[in-house]
């Protein structure tokens, strides 16, 4: 089976950011399947341009990754990116186009825009359009207050109505966004959950990465991610200045997104020395940093439909064997607790976010604890291998094919 993806934001093992479809394509292919995959060279979270190659392959797999030009809107503002976007949106057409004998087409969203490209693509090679839905947009970028015009805000729910009705199945990562697209057209509906691969984290040589990254024997607590408006990132800095005067615990901040510079200047005038700010790193090196921390913290806005998410790094967090400092409520607040593998904190607070961080650093036994927890639980039920076979199955199913 030949399957074509259509993802602007495509990251590979070597890139930072999220690695969910490489790591679903490297099992597709391993499985006997050809993928290919056209993407755009510019990084959604640093914004450097991969100059070396339009054309890659991935070692002996038959994995193919095109990449078209994408205009280059890193950190700027709804204008800029909306161009980023369409510039996108039409010359992964035309490439998709010229890619022969495809049996799928695997949609994404957000963004959106990309997600009607591979519907269209899949309208005129006659074959199956699967589309994946691992955000709620527009919802959450109205929530937040990205998405403000009203003739945009109409166009794109209008939109995300027409791509919910018109593929022939809809997968979601989350069971918290199962009624949204239901309610909106989608007729077959399937989830396949965010997950993480063991394999990419490590427990060992903690303790050399621990002194080649300076940390010494400090208590480390780790956001590792986009630092965006949805990240609530002002409130882990107020819950660092709150932990301040406690001796040997630290705050580390990894990553990138358009709030970082400000974010780094506020930690400036707060007079933030417990804590630091580190640049992203490729996801085949996150996992040894996330293993050597001590504990790792997942926050989002206190906004209710925030309630529906998975988000990704709580899954790479658990993987990683360390305890989940939870600042969301909803769905995966029920993976944490049913695992046992770390604490909830009421988004927006941090008082109670410093006091959970307070309580693991004082009690490192149960944090150790609560870390093993989470990497056997998601060892049963997250694992990225068991998640690749089920989106497999799917995709076989969809196109009628035997393997």
């Amino acid at each position: 089976m030949h399957i074509l993806l259509i993802h602007q934001a495509f990251a590979t093992l070597d890139e930072p950011g999220g690695t969910r479809h490489h790591e679903l394509s490297r099992f597709l292919a391993d499985a006997g399947h050809q993928v290919s995959i056209v993407a755009s060279p510019v990084s959604y979270l640093t914004g450097k341009i991969r100059k070396d190659k339009r054309f890659e392959t991935d070692g002996r797999r038959p994995i193919t990754i095109y990449r078209v030009y994408t205009y280059p809107a890193l950190h700027k503002n709804f204008i800029h990116r909306s161009l980023s976007f369409f510039s996108f949106m039409i010359s992964s057409f035309f490439r998709a186009l010229t890619i022969k004998k495809v049996d799928i087409i695997w949609g994404t969203t957000p963004p959106i825009f990309q997600a009607f490209t591979a519907w269209l693509v899949s309208a005129l090679k006659r074959v199956p359009f699967l589309l994946e839905v691992r955000d709620l947009w527009p919802a959450f970028a109205v929530e937040v207050g990205v998405l403000k015009n009203p003739l945009l805000i109409r166009m794109s729910l209008w939109l995300e109505r027409f791509l919910y009705r018109n593929a022939k199945h809809v997968v979601v990562n989350s069971p918290g966004y199962i009624q949204h697209v239901r309610e909106r057209g989608a007729k077959h509906v399937t989830i396949i959950p965010n997950g993480a691969d063991i394999s990419l984290f490590p427990n060992e040589n903690e303790q050399k990465i621990r002194r080649d990254l300076g940390w010494a024997d400090n208590f480390i607590v780790l956001y590792a991610g986009a630092h965006g408006m949805s990240n609530d990132l002002d409130t882990l800095l107020d819950a660092a200045q709150i932990l301040h005067p406690q001796a040997g615990l630290r705050f580390i901040l990894l990553g990138d997104g358009k709030e970082k510079p400000m974010l780094m200047e506020r930690a400036r005038v707060m007079n933030l020395t417990n804590l630091s700010f580190y640049d992203p790193v490729p996801k085949n090196e996150m996992g040894a940093i996330l293993s050597s921390a001590d504990a790792c913290v997942a926050i989002l806005k206190p906004i209710e439909l925030y309630k529906t998410t998975y988000p990704n790094k709580v899954f790479d967090y658990m993987a990683a064997g360390k305890p989940v400092i939870l600042a969301i409520d909803g769905v995966i607040r029920d993976v944490v607790e049913e695992s046992h593998c770390g604490l909830f904190s009421q988004p927006g607070n941090p008082q109670t976010l410093a006091e959970k961080i307070l309580y693991l650093f004082r009690n490192p036994v149960k944090s150790r604890e609560m870390g093993k927890n989470g990497r056997d639980y998601l060892s049963r039920n997250f694992d990225r291998q068991m998640i690749a076979r089920q989106m497999a199955d799917l995709m076989v199913e969809m196109a009628g094919k035997n393997v």
